[in-house]
């Protein structure tokens, strides 16, 4: 793989990791989330990022860790920014507490093969 996918699955991982934290630091229920601009400004800045560093990713990279939904963490990414708005804050939620959290890991994993192969 190539250093740009290492150094924006890094990024990826940041922000993941800066999810959690405002979730762990503003202790974040979704009736907060739903009420708080603050916090919720936040993480959607930072699936924003998630969002445009996956379409950065080689198309190789997004082929060979194909259990990783890059086309909906993309898609995700364009409707809020194009229609946040439109953008369900319980979908979001979910998407913040479930979903996010899982895609941590799997970079993590695809990072350490990454390194295993390249070793």
């Amino acid at each position: 793989m190539k250093n740009r996918d290492i150094m924006i699955l890094k990024k990826i991982t940041q922000y993941c990791g800066e999810i959690a934290e405002t979730i762990e630091r503003f202790e974040l229920t979704f009736d907060m989330f739903d009420s708080d601009i603050v916090p919720r400004y936040t993480i959607s800045m930072c699936i924003l990022q998630i969002g445009e560093l996956a379409n950065k990713l080689t198309p190789e990279l997004r082929a060979t860790y194909n259990e990783v939904p890059w086309r909906d963490i993309i898609s995700m990414r364009h409707r809020a920014v194009h229609d946040y708005e439109s953008v369900d804050m319980e979908t979001l939620w979910n998407i913040v507490t479930k979903n996010v959290p899982v895609l941590k890991k799997y970079c993590e994993t695809i990072l350490v093969q990454i390194e295993e192969k390249e070793g």
